[in-house]
């Protein structure tokens, strides 16, 4: 399974639509969950609506939190996501061989079992999460929580069952769009250690193009992709995607 795990106080300001990219994650089978750290007033009000709509698009889950609860909330959502994952995957299979539209409508007995079933596969099956840091000049107060967030996460993924692997990215980079690859696939707690020894933090809010750059992650291994492969194209065919998600 995969997932992006972006954690941003909202309000993107460069690029295009974040909604959008998320869509395009959740057609590549790429869970997007957001976590969000917002400040009060007009513009943490703007930042939430933006977050959830991020979570909405990319079918996974958002929550906003302070500081102090952020470790929580990472784990929390991980977790989360990966259970209504299987679940989702046991509904469409009962439908199919059942007749069933969901585990609830399955007996008692049958759906303790089935339930059983599911939280094995949501601690055994492989999970890959992909960090997405937002270190815009807004969230440099907040930057010693996201790091130690970070250090918590990966020791709850390395208590699963099934193989997990973390890497992490922040943005924006040096050309103000593009996203950085800090950690490649790891389980090695020492290496996430150093990257915000040498973070920038910048004005700009690329969230959309950073996502994006993600998901080139995903497919290719790599942040640069060859110039002559297109990213699919944005009609209005994608906006069905979006009266189908999962928050």
């Amino acid at each position: 399974m995969r997932q992006i795990m972006l954690i941003t106080d909202g309000c993107s300001n460069v690029g295009e639509s974040p909604v959008m990219a998320a869509a395009l994650a959740r057609q590549e089978g790429i869970t997007v969950n957001v976590v969000g750290i917002v400040d009060y007033g007009a513009i943490g009000e703007l930042g939430s609506q933006e977050i959830y709509e991020i979570a909405r698009a990319g079918g996974g889950m958002s929550q906003l939190t302070g500081t102090e609860r952020l470790a929580q909330t990472m784990q929390m959502l991980t977790r989360k996501t990966v259970v209504q994952t299987v679940q989702q995957a046991v509904n469409k299979e009962l439908r199919q061989i059942l007749g069933r539209d969901t585990i609830e409508d399955l007996p008692p007995d049958k759906r303790s079992r089935v339930v059983e079933v599911i939280d094995e596969f949501s601690e055994s099956t492989p999970l890959q999460v992909a960090l997405l840091i937002d270190a815009s000049a807004s969230m440099k107060p907040k930057l010693a929580a996201v790091e130690e967030a970070i250090r918590d996460m990966m020791l709850s993924l390395g208590a699963r069952k099934g193989q997990s692997q973390l890497a992490v990215f922040h943005f924006p980079g040096p050309r103000s769009e593009d996203a950085v690859l800090d950690v490649n696939w790891t389980t090695d707690l020492g290496s996430v250690k150093a990257i915000f020894q040498r973070l920038v933090m910048r004005g700009a809010t690329p969230t959309g193009p950073a996502i994006k750059q993600v998901m080139e992650f995903f497919r290719y291994g790599t942040l640069n992709r060859n110039e002559k492969e297109a990213w699919p194209e944005e009609s209005d065919e994608g906006e069905g995607m979006l009266g189908d998600y999962v928050v």
